[in-house]
């Protein structure tokens, strides 16, 4: 093949070829054109403006139009996009355009704006070598006005000083907007105005979360930071309560009858909202009829009214280490639509006829009505699966048979397993974290698990696999796209150092790779770690309305169907899987799509909150450890110092560099490593390493350890 050899005026033609636009207004012009307009006549240049055109449009100066034409990229004297602000009070924009570059703010041409605000700004010509900057000039949207922090009270005002380590400006309030709060407490304050010369913004305080330090005060305060409300309005309230237990008669008469099937639910044993439950009959022809039945909410959370408007707000339940943040009210959740023992329930259904070989030879998706047998905890279904006795011991082994071989086949159609250690602590009943647990998943977790992805991906299969391009239904699926292939390698050559191979050339091989390595991993010292960087070099799960394959379950259809009672997109799902059935045809995909993406988000800020909630709960259950010696796995590197797991309790804390003496460590980001400059010691992603428990701050969330040597 034919080298491409370089121009050693490549520099000098670029900027000819882009005077030639600034003169032409930027009118799209093919290399011909340019040519000609710069009086080119020989092919070899012609060849060289035809290489600069499309090679720069593959990185910043041109853009392709239309085939083969080619216009300047222009710098926007404005450009929108969101505030990304650093310690030192200045900021980047991240534009909305992904194609462009970040924008430098500096502290005193921020006007205003905070952290993930969107604004617009003015882009300023960049001087030779320096970062494009720009200053605010308008801000579009608010990320927040709500923020949580402690109140200072002096005889004449009060400031509030919030714990967002981004928000750099305290807040001034004035004493008649404290709302009964008192000096050193954890509040609630929400911006009210910002004067345009005032240094600080106005707020007033919009609760009181209580003494700071407090269990109950610090797990509000994790919500209030992250959007969540901490109670229901009282006309979403009087709404759920108006709704009748009782079901009346001609509502059972409108649905398939499962009340004389055998049905029963499997949860935590902690649980309230039961919102699946399965039932099971032999059918004469030796097949079996598998109902997956899931508490139909969308029969009771009716489009338009307050409940839904708050449902759809909160998008999620929000699971803390010590409490459920739920997004109907009680009423509802744990009540009308709890699919508890011996009371009849409506449900939304998908029923499957499966052989012993777990292959569907019939489904129906509709509305139902169950009385359900027997509640189980995964241990009571557990023993039953163990001793091959107890209640339904029949059909339970029969499930766990069938849950078995769609597992198989999933794996081997490519999914993922990734089963990483779930923390959970042990709590005194004032909520203080008494020791550390991992969950741990066995087969009456899983049996569940199976049947609900069976309902979820047939559901997706049945509504997907109907009409085509413009006649294609619109439905919200869960879709989880291939993972980024440079990630992917990154993650490959880690897991080698730890003398696992991964084969990373096609989609069906890195999954096969990637479970073999999960299998073989499972019990070992690194398993939390490379399952956690496993998962993060895969791209995350959204839902949304324009894709339908989820690649970790190596499914191409797949959707969020069994949880109504605590997500949001399955009370969408519901709604829609009814519409079609009943014969509707087409409803607004872009309404549907801005609803999925709200909801992506607010589950992901639901995970952050989790996150935190362990956070604190770890610092919490450490800060009665300190000057105790422990081993721990190096779990992260950055600049400033190396983050350690202690292997015993899956707390995490961080060794700050600036903390350890025998060297002077710098960051060597390529190997996930931090290394000593004059003895070149190394510590490394995955090193066992023992710490002692240095400090522990609260408030901030934060462990500190000191390395032993």
């Amino acid at each position: 093949m034919k080298q491409k050899k370089e121009n050693p005026y490549k520099e000098v033609l670029t900027q000819l070829i882009v005077d030639i636009f600034e003169k032409n207004k930027n009118a799209a012009l093919n290399y011909r054109q340019v040519a000609a307009k710069l009086n080119v006549v020989d092919t070899d240049s012609k060849v060289a403006i035809a290489d600069i055109l499309s090679d720069e449009s593959k990185s910043s100066k041109f853009v392709q139009t239309d085939r083969g034409k080619f216009k300047l990229r222009q710098l926007q004297v404005y450009v929108t996009g969101k505030v990304d602000m650093t310690a030192d009070g200045s900021a980047y924009i991240v534009p909305e355009d992904e194609f462009e570059n970040d924008i430098y703010i500096a502290p005193r041409k921020l006007r205003q704006a905070l952290h993930n605000d969107i604004v617009k700004v003015h882009v300023y010509e960049r001087r030779k070598g320096r970062k494009r900057e720009g200053e605010v000039v308008e801000i579009l949207q608010r990320a927040k006005t709500d923020f949580t922090g402690t109140i200072s009270i002096s005889s004449s005002y009060a400031f509030f000083l919030p714990d967002d380590r981004k928000m750099l400006h305290d807040i001034f309030v004035p004493l008649d907007n404290l709302n009964g709060a008192k000096a050193g407490e954890k509040v609630v304050v929400s911006i009210v105005e910002w004067p345009k010369d005032a240094k600080n913004p106005i707020g007033k305080v919009k609760s009181v979360l209580g003494k700071k330090g407090e269990n109950n005060t610090e797990m509000n305060a994790i919500l209030a930071d992250y959007g969540f409300p901490l109670s229901f309005p009282k006309e979403v309230e009087a709404e759920a309560n108006a709704i009748p237990e009782e079901i009346p008669a001609e509502e059972i008469k409108k649905r398939r009858d499962f009340r004389n099937t055998t049905t029963f639910t499997i949860d935590p044993f902690d649980a309230k909202d039961f919102d699946d439950a399965i039932s099971f009959k032999k059918l004469d022809n030796g097949n079996y009829e598998i109902g997956v039945h899931i508490a139909d909410v969308s029969h009771y959370v009716v489009p338009n009214t307050e409940l839904d408007k708050e449902a759809f707000d909160r998008a999620t339940s929000v699971y803390l280490v010590d409490r459920v943040i739920p997004m109907l009210p009680e009423r509802l959740s744990n009540g009308v639509c709890s699919l508890r023992p011996n009371e009849d329930k409506l449900c939304f259904s998908a029923v499957f006829e499966m052989d012993d070989k777990a292959t569907i030879h019939d489904q129906w998706f509709g509305r139902t009505v169950i009385n359900s047998d027997r509640r189980f905890a995964y241990e009571e279904a557990q023993e039953v699966i163990e001793n091959k006795t107890g209640d339904f011991a029949e059909e339970i082994l029969k499930l766990n048979e069938l849950a078995y071989i769609l597992r198989e086949r999933k794996f081997k159609n490519g999914a993922i397993s990734f089963e990483s250690e779930e923390v959970k602590f042990h709590l005194d009943e004032n909520g203080k974290p008494l020791g550390v647990y991992t969950k741990v998943r066995k087969d009456a977790h899983k049996l569940i698990e199976d049947f609900m992805l069976l309902a979820n991906r047939k559901v997706a299969e049945f509504i997907g696999k109907q009409g085509k391009g413009k006649n294609k239904l619109t439905f919200v699926y869960r879709f989880h796209d291939t993972p980024n292939p440079e990630t992917l390698t990154t993650f490959s050559q880690f897991a080698s150092r730890f003398g696992h191979k991964l084969s990373i050339k096609t989609d069906k091989e890195t999954a096969k790779s990637l479970n073999a390595l999960m299998t073989k991993i499972e019990g070992s010292k690194e398993q939390n770690l490379l399952t956690s960087l496993a998962v993060r070099s895969m791209a995350k799960a959204i839902y949304t309305t324009k894709s339908t394959s989820h690649y970790g379950l190596a499914f191409d259809y797949y959707t969020h169907f069994t949880s109504p009672i605590r997500r949001y997109p399955d009370v969408m799902v519901h709604r829609l899987l009814q519409f079609y059935l009943d014969g509707g045809t087409k409803v607004n995909a872009e309404h549907y799509e801005k609803m999925a993406e709200h909801s992506s988000q607010m589950e992901k800020k639901a995970a952050e909150a989790e996150r935190a909630s362990i956070k604190y709960k770890q610092a919490e259950y450490l800060q009665d450890q300190i000057g105790i010696e422990f081993t721990g796995i190096v779990s992260g590197v950055t600049e400033w110092g190396m983050y350690v797991e202690i292997e015993a309790n899956k707390c995490e804390g961080m060794v700050r560099l600036r903390d350890i003496t025998d060297d002077f460590y710098t960051l060597d980001e390529k190997n996930y490593a931090i290394i000593g400059q004059r003895k070149k010691k190394k510590y490394q992603l995955g090193d066992e390493v023992q710490i002692k428990v240095k400090k522990v701050d609260l408030e901030k969330r934060q462990i500190d350890f000191t390395l032993l040597t």
